[in-house]
C-alpha cells in the first residue's frame, strides 16, 4: 500500500496496521455465499414477473452472457492488479478513461439510489396505506428523507453497518423469497390457475418488436456488482480452481434468488395490475389474503424495508469513498468535493450526491406514473454503469496482450472469447435501453430517448469530461505530488 492509496488525514498507525494484517483464507463456498450477498435481491423480481414463465429466459441469457463473462474477467484483473477498475483501465487503456470508469461506478449510485428507495416507499405503503404505494409526492418525500438519514449515519463513520449485507440476505431476500416461493407452489397446488401461462408456449418472451425484449437490460444492472468480490480471489488457498466453482455456485444461487419469486408473483398478480416498485408487497398480500394470514403483511414489509435500507447503507459511502482515494491521489475532483469531516467520511461528496438525488426523487412527484420513473431511472442507471464493463473487457484484452506476463493469481480460459461475448452483451444492452419498453407503449418515444440519452451523456460523459478539462495540479494533495516527485 502505497502512499498515493491512502487519503492525507489516516493516521500512520492504522496504514501500518493494514499493511502487516495477516492474510485472509477464504473458502470457495464462502466467497460464493458472499456473491450472492452482493448480487441477489427481490427488489428486481416484479420487473421479469410480468413475462411470466419466459422469465427465466430472460435471466438466463444475461446469466450467460454478461453475469459469467463479468466475474471471470474481474477475477483476473483483481489477482494480477490491486485497486479496483480505475487501476484496472488505468494500466490497460489509460488513467483518464481509469478515472471515467471509477465516476460511472459511482455516478450510477445517483440514479440508483432513487429506485431503491422508491422500493422501499411502495413496500413501506403496505404498512400504513397501500394505495400510496403509487403515489409520486409520497415516493419523493420517503426518498429524501431516508437518503439524507442514510447520508447523516453514512457521515459519521458508523463501523456497524459492516454486517447489514449479511443480515440483509438472510432477512430480508432468503427468508421472505423463501417464503413467497412454497406460498406459490401451495397455492397452485390446490388447484388454483396462475395468473401468467405456464404452458410451453410461454417459455420465450412474444415478439413484437425490440420493445419486447427491452425488460431484459434491467437484468443486467441486477447482476452487475461481480466486479466488486473479485478481489478476493487472492485470498483463495487454489484461486485457478476454486474461484470458477464459486463463481458457477454464486450463479446458480443468484438465478434460483431472481427467477423462483418472480415466477411466484407472476402465480398470483396479473401482468396488467402488476407495479415495477411494489409488485413484491401485492404479490405477499394476496397469498397473505387468500391463506387468511393477513397479519404477516407488515411483517414481510419490514423484512424488505431492513434489507434495503441494510444495503443502502452498506454501499453508500462505499463508491464515493474509491472516487475520493483517486481524486486526492491524481487531483481529478476539486479540493472542496476532497475534503473530509472529523470522522474521516467525504462528506461534501454525499451531500453533493444527496442534493442531486432529492432533484432527481422529484421526478416521482412531477410524474404520474410512479413505475414509469422507476423504469426510467433504472435504464439510465444501467446505461451508466455499463461504460464501467464495457472499459473493463477492453482493457482485460490490452492487459493480456501487452503484459502477458505480468503476475497473476487466475487467468480466464479464452479470455479474449470471454471479453468479446460481455462487449457485444454490454453494447447490446446499452443501444436496447434507449427503446421504450412495450408497457409504455402509450408515452413519447422521442421523450423516453431524450430522458435515457440525456441522463447518460450527462452523468456518464459530460461532468466527468469536464472534471478532466479544468483539472488543475493543485487539485492534487501534497502528499500525492511528493509521491510522484521520489518515484
Amino acid at each position: 500500500m502505497s502512499s498515493m492509496d491512502v487519503p492525507a488525514d489516516v493516521p500512520k498507525q492504522a496504514v501500518r496496521a493494514a499493511v502487516h494484517r495477516p492474510p485472509v483464507t477464504l473458502t470457495w463456498v464462502t466467497l460464493a455465499m458472499m456473491t450472492t450477498a452482493s448480487v441477489a435481491s427481490l427488489r428486481a423480481a416484479p420487473t421479469m414477473a410480468v413475462y411470466g414463465l419466459a422469465c427465466v429466459f430472460l435471466y438466463l441469457l444475461p446469466a450467460v452472457v454478461f453475469l459469467l463473462p463479468t466475474a471471470l474477467v474481474s477475477a483476473e484483473l483483481a489477482s494480477g492488479w490491486s485497486g479496483g477498475v480505475y487501476r484496472w483501465v488505468s494500466e490497460g487503456l489509460s488513467k483518464p478513461l481509469g478515472f471515467l470508469a471509477v465516476w460511472c461506478q459511482f455516478a450510477m449510485t445517483i440514479f440508483y439510489y432513487p429506485s431503491l428507495l422508491a422500493f422501499v416507499a411502495s413496500t413501506i405503503a403496505y404498512i400504513i396505506d397501500p394505495s400510496l404505494a403509487s403515489n409520486g409526492v409520497y415516493t419523493a418525500i420517503v426518498i429524501m428523507v431516508l437518503y439524507w438519514t442514510g447520508v447523516w449515519v453514512s457521515s459519521r463513520g458508523t463501523e456497524a453497518l459492516a454486517g447489514l449485507s449479511k443480515w440483509g440476505l438472510i432477512i430480508g431476500t432468503l427468508i421472505p423469497g423463501t417464503l413467497l416461493v412454497v406460498l406459490g407452489m401451495i397455492f397452485l397446488g390446490q388447484g388454483n390457475p396462475s395468473a401468467a401461462p405456464m404452458d410451453s408456449s410461454h417459455l420465450l418472451p412474444q415478439w413484437t418488436g425490440l420493445a419486447s425484449l427491452v425488460l431484459i437490460v434491467n437484468n443486467f444492472l441486477s447482476y452487475s456488482g461481480m466486479e466488486m468480490n473479485a478481489v478476493h480471489v487472492s485470498s483463495l488457498k487454489e484461486p485457478a480452481k476454486e474461484f470458477p466453482k464459486a463463481m458457477f455456485l454464486a450463479v446458480g444461487m443468484v438465478l434460483l434468488i431472481f427467477i423462483l419469486p418472480a415466477l411466484a408473483i407472476s402465480w398470483v398478480v396479473p401482468a396488467s395490475q402488476l407495479s415495477l416498485t411494489a409488485g413484491v408487497m401485492q404479490a405477499f398480500d394476496a397469498f397473505f389474503k387468500y391463506f387468511h394470514i393477513g397479519w404477516l403483511t407488515p411483517i414481510a414489509a419490514v423484512a424488505l424495508i431492513s434489507a434495503s435500507l441494510g444495503g443502502m447503507l452498506t454501499w453508500l459511502a462505499g463508491p464515493s469513498k474509491g472516487l475520493l482515494e483517486i481524486s486526492r491521489s491524481e487531483g481529478y475532483l476539486p479540493p472542496f468535493l476532497q475534503k473530509l469531516n472529523k470522522y474521516g467520511i467525504q462528506q461534501n461528496i454525499l451531500v453533493t450526491q444527496g442534493i442531486v438525488t432529492s432533484v432527481i426523487a422529484l421526478g416521482y412527484a412531477l410524474i404520474p406514473d410512479v413505475s414509469s420513473v422507476y423504469w426510467i431511472f433504472s435504464t439510465i442507471t444501467t446505461q451508466v454503469y455499463l461504460i464501467v464493463y464495457l472499459l473493463m473487457f477492453m482493457a482485460a484484452m490490452r492487459l493480456r496482450k501487452n503484459k502477458p506476463d505480468h503476475p497473476r493469481g487466475y487467468r480466464t480460459p479464452a479470455l479474449g472469447l470471454v471479453c468479446v461475448v460481455g462487449l457485444l452483451s454490454s453494447l447490446a444492452a446499452l443501444c436496447i435501453g434507449f427503446v421504450p419498453p412495450s408497457q409504455f407503449g402509450g408515452n413519447s418515444v422521442l421523450q423516453y430517448v431524450v430522458i435515457v440519452g440525456g441522463g447518460l451523456v450527462i452523468l456518464g460523459l459530460l461532468i466527468p469530461w469536464l472534471f478532466l478539462k479544468f483539472r488543475k495540479p493543485s487539485w492534487q494533495t501534497e502528499a500525492a505530488r511528493e509521491e510522484e516527485a521520489t518515484s
